[in-house]
């Protein structure tokens, strides 16, 4: 009987240990789960890009759009490849215009932004100058006629979002098709 009694309280304990390890692993789980999650533990920006732009990235965009909407309409990073984008971030020529070149650490923030963003030119491309000449810009706009030349400002026929940075909404001649 003495053995029968310290089996069943045994058992008993075991299975509360095994509750209590079990409800600890789920709240351990769910906690490291929350803050490993981007969205879930970062604030995220989206402001009409292609990409989500998460938290670390949120101050070179920020830079970015300052620096380059004073004159033009900014590009989401996607449009060039990574390769133009270090070009025009070191050239202070920038399409005619003599400009003041970013110093670090802005420079740094816009250049980690926009790399994370583009993509690497393929072997034997070299890099497009202009956005006309990019198979990234021809590709994110398949079967459009595009005006001649195509001059970045010229973007709002199509994205009348564009200089708020929003090219998800197009013209209502571009949602019918």
């Amino acid at each position: 009987m003495i053995k029968h009694c310290n089996r069943r309280q045994i058992k008993g304990k075991s299975i509360g240990l095994l509750l209590v390890v079990f409800t600890w692993s789920l709240a351990m789980g769910w906690l490291i789960s929350f803050a490993t999650n981007v969205q879930g533990s970062t604030p995220v920006s989206e402001i009409g890009t292609v990409d989500v732009v998460p938290a670390q990235y949120q101050l070179g965009q920020e830079l970015y759009l300052e620096n380059c909407s004073t004159c033009h309409i900014p590009l989401p990073p996607a449009v060039l490849p990574t390769q133009t984008w270090k070009n025009l971030l070191q050239d202070s020529e920038h399409y005619g215009a003599q400009l003041k070149p970013l110093v670090d650490p802005p420079r740094i923030l816009v250049w980690r932004y926009l790399s994370t963003f583009s993509r690497p030119v393929q072997k034997d491309e070299q890099p497009p100058y202009r956005v006309n000449n990019s198979r990234y810009f021809k590709a994110l706009h398949p079967q459009v006629k595009l005006p001649r030349p195509v001059e970045i400002n010229s973007c709002v026929t199509c994205h009348p979002g564009a200089a708020d940075y929003n090219f998800r909404r197009l013209s209502s001649e571009w949602e019918k098709s």
